[in-house]
């Protein structure tokens, strides 16, 4: 594994733009000479720029090493909570210890992986934020990072109530009131399931 990976950058040409822009200056003026520094020592920056990967553990036993790298392959593909990473790893037969060890040590940022969890969910189905957030705790991550993920993740709530609304009219039979009342009970506000229902027609 590399210990390090480095942010892509996009060459932008700026020494060249600089020196075809027509400028009444000479093309050795010190303002041009200036630009063209500035400009470079900022790419240069960037390009420099490393995001340090965090460190493999050492002198890990082998089956600790052996559930480190399955976490670490269940991380490339998904999104898990730490504790229902260990689950996951606990369901693969490794012992707790190997599970939460590789949890512990596998350099995951929670409220990230709270994040992709939220919108992996809401891919596939209609949440109101309450309800995303009870979704995520019942994954195993905590209220805190739940809340934050719910908070963060860029939902329209009335779109959501919009597409709750008709998913349940889609299996079944409700009055305007009650379908109204049903998304309050998912979580929804009021105002947010009054509108979700409005869009159905009913």
């Amino acid at each position: 594994m590399k210990a390090y990976r480095f942010a892509a950058v996009a060459a932008l040409g700026v020494a060249l733009a600089l020196g075809g822009c027509g400028s009444d200056e000479p093309a050795g003026s010190a303002t041009q000479q200036e630009t063209q520094q500035e400009s470079q020592e900022e790419t240069e920056q960037v390009v420099q720029q490393e995001v340090q990967e965090p460190a493999r553990p050492e002198g890990m036993t082998a089956s600790q090493e052996q559930a480190y790298e399955k976490a670490q392959q269940y991380l490339s593909a998904m999104a898990f909570s730490h504790d229902g990473l260990i689950k996951q790893l606990e369901f693969e037969q490794f012992s707790t210890e190997d599970a939460t060890f590789a949890a512990d040590n596998c350099g995951a940022d929670w409220n990230e992986q709270a994040l992709k969890k939220a919108k992996d969910y809401l891919g596939t189905m209609a949440f109101s934020q309450t309800g995303l957030a009870d979704q995520l705790v019942f994954e195993g991550f905590t209220q805190e990072q739940a809340d934050a993920a719910a908070a963060n993740c860029g939902a329209d709530w009335n779109e959501q109530a919009a597409k709750k609304a008709q998913s349940y009219l889609d299996t079944m039979a409700f009055s305007h009131g009650a379908l109204v009342d049903q998304l309050v009970y998912e979580g929804f506000t009021r105002e947010q399931a009054e509108y979700g229902v409005s869009q159905t027609g009913i």
